[in-house]
């Protein structure tokens, strides 16, 4: 059974969305996969001052449909490709940010596994709700209409009710589709916009990085990276 929880820091500014599974499930006829999931995301739920933009796997190739974007971060590159036909009120967000640079000085600053070797989970960055740097949230784009999905790589917003998402997001290692969106259940899943081309092992880098003891408020606790790791610029690169 699925909780959902809202949380909000003691400015009001962030909001998070906790899933919880409380079993393992192999069988991927159930909607929320086969991990034991623990995925609190932090959301843009708050409204910027500014208009949102116009809208309407692993290592796999760069096509004519997507726009790469390269985050330089201080453990490296990493490279990304965005799908601009299959979700583009997503990508030309993301992308707004990029061309105004809002991104340059953020943090990726939670990660979390979900087995013992670390061969699942995933890593969050973007603007954690920074008031003075956030656009307008934007419509969600669930994976049952873009037809992506949570593959090792894929790039996705973090939310908190669908509609909430602005400048935060996270990069999945690991296939987890339980995040994808499951309509019949009722559940709209994350809105995957991409995914990494270049940079997996800056990925798993981060997320292998030291976990601040006692940061982070319930189901985050032990998540929060101790030192994050910033994004010093991110640029098209096309």
């Amino acid at each position: 059974m699925t909780d959902i929880w809202r949380h909000s820091s003691g400015s009001g500014s962030d909001a998070a969305l906790c899933l919880t599974d409380p079993s393992i499930r192999r069988n991927h006829k159930n909607r929320l996969g086969w991990l034991l999931t623990l995925l609190c995301l932090w959301a843009g739920a708050a409204l910027g001052q500014e208009a949102t933009p116009p809208a309407s796997a692993e290592a796999a190739p760069v096509s004519s449909a997507t726009v790469k974007v390269v985050l330089r971060t201080t453990l490296g590159d990493i490279s990304l490709a965005l799908e601009k036909e299959r979700a583009p009120i997503t990508v030309n967000n993301f992308l707004h940010y990029v061309d105004q640079k809002r991104l340059d000085g953020s943090e990726f600053y939670r990660a979390f596994t979900l087995d013992e070797q670390g061969q699942y989970g995933l890593i969050q960055g973007g603007l954690r709700n920074n008031p003075k740097r956030v656009f307008k949230p934007i419509a969600h784009e669930p994976t049952n209409l873009t037809g992506l999905s949570h593959v090792s790589g894929a790039i996705s917003m973090a939310r908190a009710e669908p509609g909430t998402a602005s400048a935060d997001f996270f990069i999945v290692i690991g296939d987890n589709v339980s995040y994808d969106a499951h309509p019949d259940a009722g559940d709209p899943g994350y809105a995957v916009f991409g995914h990494v081309v270049e940079g997996m092992d800056v990925v798993r880098a981060i997320l292998q990085q030291p976990r601040a003891a006692g940061a982070g408020e319930g189901v985050m606790s032990g998540q929060m990276i101790a030192n994050p790791v910033k994004i010093l610029t991110a640029r098209r690169a096309d």
